[in-house]
């Protein structure tokens, strides 16, 4: 995820808290995400008025149906009343490396869906240890490695080990992974490392992990390989050391035999003002199989950078770290004109109001996208767990979460990965009937 954040809002009763974005990685930036509340007024019951609502007419709802499961380069993704609101679950087999997925084997359920980050990251609860006792330690000139990975307001510290990993018919043989809470690392949390809050439970996170599926094929690339840098890689004893591309935390798909340049998270519609459960559809590879058609789809095509990031234009403003990810529960941008509770940040207008925004895409050249976004408040009134209209105001991105994804089939390039409808990655695209 490119970060985290707990949202905390008491005062509404909400459980929404909100999850999003990515660490780890020495292509983007750690800077935190959890809005900043500058109000002063003691009474966390009133929400905050900012500026007046502006009219918009409401969008319509995406309607697009996810594929259905059953091939090898499909798996269900679901929705559902964990710990925390819009999380997208699936359940993953853990192997013994080098084994084709077939030596003690475990299934992990409740691992996150994040594209926003990449790479697939356990706590080490969730593993049993007839499977755990397999992972091999990955080692650098004889040196068991070690990774801090950073997110908004919190940092997840562990060991990296290799593991065979099955996703459906889909076999990643030896992966490098994170191991949150890996009691071979006894050293603690280097201080630099330490920005926000330890996440090393399963509920600290809210999942038992987090399976990064985004558009770049490790969590740091070359200048960790180059260089020993802080808040990254580290020896055991807590130094940073240098980590080959090879050594690094890596997104599985790509070391797939086939289904490996990209990704598509199709989720089903859901209720305007939540649904109990909401289904959908990871799809492996894109314009590999009948499947996972970019190509003649007439998608909104965009080209990105390696974390993901393309510009769009909201309320005459330039927005250049714009981005899709799965792993924020919630849609987070700047918004003066709608209604907000200070206390947590979350919108919540009187009533439903409609927006648009630009994006500035590579085919066509730029496309108006509308979006809706309700009464925070309301909608956790009716103890649904999955919601298309919930977002909250922060400054600086214009992050579409997982309300965005509903009712559309969102599609992955992973860098320097190349397919028939997106040419070479990164690139992200989108249907939305």
């Amino acid at each position: 995820m490119r970060k985290i954040a707990w949202i905390i809002a008491a005062a509404l009763g909400l459980s929404l808290a909100a999850c999003g974005g990515g660490g780890g990685s020495s292509n983007s930036s750690s800077t935190a995400n959890t809005p900043t509340n500058t109000n002063t007024n003691s009474n966390t019951n009133t929400p905050l008025t900012v500026g007046t609502t502006a009219p918009g007419a409401l969008a319509a709802d995406a309607s697009a149906v996810p594929t259905a499961v059953g091939p090898g380069n499909t798996m269900s993704v679901t929705v559902t009343g964990t710990s925390l609101h819009n999380q997208p679950m699936v359940t993953i087999k853990l192997c013994t490396p080098g084994t084709t997925g077939t030596a003690a084997c475990s299934t992990i359920p409740n691992v996150l869906v994040d594209t926003g980050s990449y790479g697939l990251r356990l706590v080490r609860s969730a593993i049993p240890d007839a499977t755990f006792n397999t992972l091999t330690a990955d080692t650098v000139s004889g040196q068991p490695l070690a990774e801090c990975a950073l997110f908004g307001s919190g940092y997840t510290w562990g060991t990296v080990r290799n593991a065979g990993l099955v996703l459906s018919g889909e076999i990643a043989n030896t992966v490098p992974i994170q191991v949150i809470g890996d009691a071979a690392l006894t050293t603690a949390a280097p201080s630099e490392c330490q920005v926000g809050r330890a996440m090393a439970t399963a509920s600290d996170i809210g999942a038992n992990g987090i399976l990064g599926l985004g558009v770049s094929p490790n969590d740091c690339g070359s200048p960790c390989a180059v260089s020993a840098l802080s808040t990254h890689y580290y020896t055991y004893s807590g130094t940073p050391t240098k980590a080959p591309v090879l050594n690094q935390v890596t997104n599985p798909v790509t070391l797939f035999a086939q289904d490996n340049n990209g990704v598509i998270l199709e989720m089903g519609q859901v209720g305007d003002m939540g649904s109990a459960s909401a289904q959908g559809t990871l799809v492996f590879g894109i314009d590999t199989q009948a499947n996972n058609a970019l190509a003649g789809t007439s998608a909104t095509l965009i080209s990105t950078d390696i974390n993901g990031d393309f510009t769009s234009t909201y309320n005459g403003v330039r927005q250049s770290n714009t981005f899709f990810d799965s792993g924020s529960t919630v849609m987070f941008f700047p918004d003066s004109t709608i209604t907000r509770d200070f206390s947590s940040s979350y919108y919540v207008p009187t009533s439903t109001v409609g927006r648009t925004i630009t994006l500035s895409a590579t085919s066509p050249s730029s496309v108006t996208l509308g979006f809706n976004i309700a009464n925070a408040q309301t909608l956790n009134a009716t103890s649904n767990n999955a919601f298309n209209d919930i977002g909250v105001y922060m400054t600086g991105q214009f992050d579409f979460g997982l309300p965005f994804f509903f009712g559309r089939h969102v599609y992955y390039g992973i860098s320097g990965k190349s397919s028939t409808g997106g040419g070479m990655g990164p690139y992200v695209a989108y249907t939305s009937s």
